[in-house]
């Protein structure tokens, strides 16, 4: 029986394994999640999975622009499968939640340069720091 993930990662031009299968389930119910919890959440299902094939799919994800990695400054990388509308991210000093943020304004890249030296932009990565709420009442 053919899932969802199957059509996307044929689309993607990758094959259907399962571990590809594993981390994209990790990554729909857990978004902005790090590796090492992928790692976690997948072996709950495939005890068998390795580190090095979920960092593998990782990157075949990521380059098959079927997920997309962040890296908010003092953290671990993170991802997300929602790809391909320049969202924007919400990060918590306190406690590192991560919430997206639709476009800050318009489309892709959704801000613009004052000086672009150069370079066609294509893309937009802002991260807004602050407080969660739950944080935020904590400190109140």
């Amino acid at each position: 029986m053919e899932t969802a993930w199957d059509a996307q990662l044929r689309t993607a031009g990758l094959r259907v394994t399962r571990p590809r299968m594993s981390v994209m389930d990790v990554l729909a119910t857990h978004p902005h999640v790090d590796a090492e919890t992928i790692v976690t959440v997948a072996r709950a299902a495939h005890p068998s999975i390795s580190p090095q094939a979920v960092y593998g799919v990782l990157k075949a994800l990521v380059g098959g622009g079927l997920a997309r990695r962040i890296e908010p400054a003092g953290g671990p990388a993170r991802y997300e499968l929602r790809v391909g509308d320049n969202h924007h991210h919400l990060v918590c000093r306190e406690c590192g939640v991560v919430v997206d943020v639709d476009c800050v304004v318009g489309a892709a890249p959704c801000l613009a340069p004052s000086d672009t030296a150069g370079f066609v932009v294509d893309e937009a990565e802002v991260v807004f720091w602050g407080l969660c709420a739950g944080c935020h009442a904590v400190r109140r």
